[in-house]
């Protein structure tokens, strides 16, 4: 990320997640445009390991939600190359960490999503759309609500990234709903929160390229 990169973030309401404000929609634009890991900055590539047992934050926890236990999660999780996060010090680098993890997963061609969303930054792969959330209150029911209706249009998956967590009935109707939810923390690396993210950073895609 270039000092301009970083300037315009700041002026744009994108600073340190731990008392930033939502950034407005041109500096997620900017942010999204920039974000994908394959015009992503060799440092962000390179970034720091996810942990001494090349899984991605709570993945080693599964079973606390239930999910990414049995032989052929743990066989592909040993497959994948251990995630390389970058640290999180403004919008630009949540989506970044973002559109890194979907690679990770084996998602390919992520881009901007198509539709904006009403709130945060919205990414797209084959398969799938992902919200980036970068706001400072947890996401609402609504937030959870209007990424799956907007994936429903696309008849695709959906996956929700968050730097504050997620309040109570928007956890419940995402687990209704099957949709991954996590949480990402300042060292870039996602933290699944529900059973179906367990199960997700534990196996992976489907819809990997060949």
């Amino acid at each position: 990320m270039t000092a301009d990169a970083d300037g315009n973030a700041a002026r744009d309401g994108a600073a340190d997640p731990g008392g930033a404000t939502r950034p407005h929609d041109t500096a997620g634009e900017r942010a999204a445009a920039s974000a994908f890991p394959e015009g992503a900055p060799a440092s962000a590539r390179a970034g720091a390991g996810a942990g001494a047992d090349g899984r991605t934050g709570a993945a080693a926890e599964g079973g606390d939600h239930g999910g990414g236990d049995g032989a052929g999660g743990d066989a592909d999780a040993a497959a994948r190359p251990p995630f390389r996060s970058v640290t999180i010090r403004t919008a630009l680098d949540a989506v970044t960490a973002a559109a890194l993890y979907l690679r990770w997963l084996g998602y390919r061609r992520v881009r901007r999503a198509d539709q904006r969303p009403p709130s945060g930054i919205g990414l797209a792969a084959r398969g799938v759309v992902a919200l980036v959330d970068p706001a400072v209150r947890p996401a609402t029911l609504r937030d959870v609500e209007c990424l799956w209706l907007t994936a429903m249009t696309e008849s695709a998956d959906c996956l929700y990234f968050s730097l504050a967590g997620y309040a109570d009935d928007a956890r419940a109707r995402a687990d209704a709903l099957g949709i991954p939810l996590f949480v990402l923390d300042l060292t870039g690396t996602p933290r699944p929160v529900n059973a179906p993210a367990d199960t997700l950073d534990a196996t992976g895609t489907e819809n990997r390229a060949p």
